[in-house]
């Protein structure tokens, strides 16, 4: 068969609905996380090891570390922000 390089001819249709894997998916992850599982308490802890982190810098330190945060590359002191931001 000789057929020319822009042919698509020969392609089949094909897709896939990923959708009820991907809420199945998020199901198993909420079913692992158990029913003790406290996002608000979470992020509490998330936000006071954050502070903890970052506490008791030297002069030198803080620069860097505004330094960082301008640069987008360390969050900033944003309350309620998740880890992922």
């Amino acid at each position: 068969m000789d057929h020319a390089p822009d042919s698509h001819s020969d392609l089949v249709g094909f897709s896939i609905d990923l959708t009820v894997e991907e809420a199945r998916r998020r199901a198993e992850v909420v079913a692992a996380l158990g029913p003790d599982w406290d996002p608000v308490a979470v992020l509490r802890e998330e936000e006071a090891a954050h502070a903890l982190l970052y506490s008791n810098l030297d002069e030198e330190q803080q620069k860097v570390h505004a330094m960082l945060v301008a640069a987008g590359v360390l969050p900033g002191e944003v309350r309620g922000r998740a880890s992922s931001d």
